[in-house]
């Protein structure tokens, strides 16, 4: 177990994360308007050394929100547009014969690919079969590729940022169970209000252009990520993230009727232990030493969601994930 945040340096660190959070704000406020509470999830993410996995109709700005958080993380950016005819070699790299010039022989020389970056945009990831998924999620698990039996590390850190169109599903290889478990967040970003939407069509038809300016490095980052371990966790709190996930399976005995009348399967122990690096990231960016059972239900639903199988009757009757999740907090 890490040792608890109680150094006067951890402290400091703890001050300094939540200054350089809010002008992290700050900065991506200047090219993206609004998506306060999104831009905060994936940060949370990030921190908690996690990936993300990003649903929303197209037009929305996922694509500039993502790059927009690289630059002002000062960050490398790499975006691959999953298509289905894009194999694993066109995500992680291939090898390719060289002439050496003091031999006159073929040599192999590895050429990366776009997932050799700091941030990866996996755009449209359900429109690529199941072999070149299983690529970029064999790197998001193990941060590293193979290829002709070497293994070469990614650099750190690393954060996928996989995206999914809700509209369209013909063509599509939805993501298994199994490999969704993979991701800490299904986010859902949602159309703007209207004030925001005046704001943005002001924004982008204009002339004038703003870029946020870099706010921390990788290596801050891995030292706030190294900070996120450390946090102390009170056992009341993460009691109540491993109870809440026990709940979601329909065989717990003490399981409420409803997850027994609409759920097939649900989450993993990977639920909880997300549920709690999410609370402690959460609590270190508001400034506080220790999550709170607050800060367990707030993450919840970007956990849970899509981690419960839904089956028939909930179909039938039009009840989501989101629902149920939002059931069962009611009961705490």
């Amino acid at each position: 177990m890490a040792s608890p945040a109680k150094t006067s340096d951890d402290i400091e660190l703890v001050e300094e994360l939540k200054s350089k959070y809010d002008r992290l704000l700050e900065e991506i406020g200047k090219v993206i308007i609004g998506q306060k509470k999104i831009i905060n999830e994936l940060l949370v993410a990030l921190l908690s050394r996690g990936h993300c996995l990003i649903i929303g109709v197209p037009g929305l700005a996922k694509t500039l929100l993502i790059s927009t958080l690289a630059q002002a993380l000062d960050l490398k950016f790499s975006r691959i547009q999953f298509t289905p005819d894009l194999m694993p070699a066109d995500i992680t790299g291939t090898e390719v014969l060289e002439d050496d010039l003091s031999t006159g022989k073929k040599i192999p020389r590895f050429v990366k690919g776009p997932v050799f970056a700091n941030i990866v945009l996996a755009d449209e990831i359900n429109r690529t079969p199941p072999k070149t998924q299983a690529a970029l999620l064999q790197a998001m698990q193990e941060h590293e590729v193979t290829v002709g039996g070497i293994t070469y590390k990614l650099d750190e850190p690393f954060f996928v940022l996989a995206t999914q169109n809700p509209i369209e599903q013909e063509g599509t290889y939805p993501l298994p169970e199994a490999q969704l478990d993979r991701f800490m967040f299904s986010l859902w970003i949602d159309y703007p209000s209207e004030d925001e939407e005046i704001e943005i069509v002001k924004h982008t038809t204009s002339v004038y252009q703003s870029l946020p300016e870099p706010v921390m490095g990788a290596e801050e980052i891995l030292q706030f990520q190294e900070l996120v371990r450390r946090v102390p966790v009170a056992s009341n709190v993460v009691n109540f993230a491993v109870k809440l996930v026990r709940m979601t399976r329909p065989n717990f005995n003490h399981a409420p009727k409803f997850i027994r009348d609409y759920i097939s399967w649900g989450a993993g122990p990977r639920a909880s232990q997300f549920l709690i690096l999410a609370a402690k990231t959460r609590c270190l960016l508001d400034g506080r030493p220790t999550p709170e059972i607050e800060d367990v239900k707030q993450v919840a639903i970007p956990v849970l969601r899509h981690r419960l199988v839904t089956n028939f009757h909930a179909e039938a009757e039009g009840v989501d994930s989101v629902s149920i999740v939002k059931m069962l907090l009611e009961k705490f």
